[in-house]
């Protein structure tokens, strides 16, 4: 009896949401694909592949690491957006330069840090100061910045990263967002563009147009099966040497613990130390932000003034000194994001925060604009979209495959995962 109570209700709900229906329908249908492709199980009807095929289970850890990363990312860089419009009711088209700018003051100071710790400062002031726009200086291959080889340079840029973009948002909220913070939110839309453009070409002239690289290979970390047993490694050649019972004394070379899976040898996973970076720097600002708005009186104080901006004028909370945390907690993560970002990419551009700000737009509008914890969710799961689809479509379109699944979400919940949600 309880069974056909289910199946009843069940029906019920397929007949009153046959959207949500047929979307569950699709992602399980993606899941079982994925599960016989790992398998290596094919169903067929005739010549035609219906479910499965080929697939290494490498390959799907490595493209499911590969869109962690991406989404922790942009998760991070969609936090100020989705403050700004929470607490200050306008969509900020500039934010994708404001990550740009953050970027390129970041790592002009990480290379400036490089070049004095390995002497190539002398006579390189400009062209490192530069990031390589001028005369001709060190290669990234001669500074050689990475987070293991020059932790110091990569944490002076980071910590430079997010102060020039605090400085930055604060000065263009006193000077453009504040004198119009009574008009209409269209008429602010359209200064944010204006702004975006000229930080744009102020970027362009101070830097130069040229995408340059920023680093040079760098430590990784491998996971690897080693005859059967899972263990960590630095070098390819450590693991062919593993496999032979002759690891030289000086690898690194680490077996874990687990049990015997069969014979094989065979890398599973490599990890950068730019990869390994971005993931722990955007996981911890992440926490420490959850924290400041659960624990903190400003993070009620945001939150209250998210909710209802007039009672809490009204009941006494500082409402400019709300936004101008704004300003300082969504610009620092937004130069913290295009640091990180450039970090794990190797290059830089003056168009990159452009570049990102679709998908910047459509991880918070994905889950739910207005909502920091949907802007990291929704940051993670455009990510894992775009890296996971290239099992089933070519890279090119990736990116059409993550806005195909924000459109499938909206179709579904029109106001986003984290729908009416603002803030927290």
């Amino acid at each position: 009896m309880a069974t056909a109570e289910r199946v009843a209700a069940l029906r019920l709900e397929v007949a009153e949401r046959p959207r949500t229906a047929l979307f569950g329908l699709f992602v399980v249908g993606l899941c079982v694909d994925l599960f016989l492709k790992v398998l290596g199980v094919e169903v067929a009807l005739g010549s035609v592949t219906l479910f499965g095929g080929t697939l290494a289970a490498s390959r799907l850890i490595t493209l499911v690491w590969n869109g962690v990363v991406v989404g922790l990312g942009i998760g991070l860089a969609g936090i100020g957006l989705s403050m700004t419009y929470s607490i200050l009711s306008f969509a900020n088209f500039a934010h994708g330069d404001y990550i740009t700018t953050g970027a390129f003051a970041g790592w002009a100071v990480a290379w400036l840090m490089a070049g004095l710790g390995s002497g190539l400062l002398d006579g390189n002031v400009l062209y490192l100061g530069t990031l390589g726009f001028g005369p001709d200086g060190p290669s990234a291959a001669d500074l050689s910045v990475n987070a293991v080889g020059t932790p110091l340079a990569v944490f002076a840029g980071l910590v430079v990263a997010v102060a020039a973009t605090i400085a930055l948002s604060l000065v263009l909220d006193r000077v453009v967002f504040r004198p119009m913070r009574d008009q209409s939110g269209i008429a602010v839309l359209i200064a944010s563009i204006g702004v975006a453009l000229a930080l744009r070409y102020l970027v362009v002239f101070f830097f130069g147009p040229t995408n340059r690289g920023l680093t040079a290979g760098g430590s990784k970390l491998i996971l690897a099966g080693v005859s059967g047993t899972l263990a960590l490694a630095t070098e390819r050649s450590t693991i062919v040497l593993a496999a032979n019972d002759d690891v030289p004394s000086d690898a690194f070379y680490v077996e874990l613990p687990g049990p015997n899976v069969g014979s094989y040898t065979a890398e599973i996973l490599s990890v950068t130390s730019a990869e390994a970076t971005l993931v722990v720097t955007s996981l911890a600002l992440m926490v420490a932000l959850h924290l400041t708005l659960q624990r903190t009186k400003l993070g009620k104080a945001m939150r209250a003034m998210a909710d209802n901006e007039d009672l809490a004028r009204v009941t006494g909370i500082p409402t400019e000194r709300v936004v101008r945390a704004t300003w300082i907690i969504g610009g620092g993560l937004a130069g913290a994001a295009g640091y990180l970002i450039a970090l794990e990419r190797g290059t830089l551009s003056y168009n990159l925060g452009w570049v990102l700000l679709l998908l910047i737009f459509a991880a918070v509008i994905l889950g739910g604009i207005g909502s920091i914890y949907g802007a990291m969710v929704g940051g993670l799961l455009i990510g894992l979209t775009q890296s996971v689809s290239l099992v089933w479509i070519p890279s090119s379109f990736s990116t059409a495959a993550a806005f195909a699944i924000m459109i499938l979400v909206l179709v579904i919940r029109p106001d986003g995962l984290f729908g009416g949600v603002t803030t927290a």
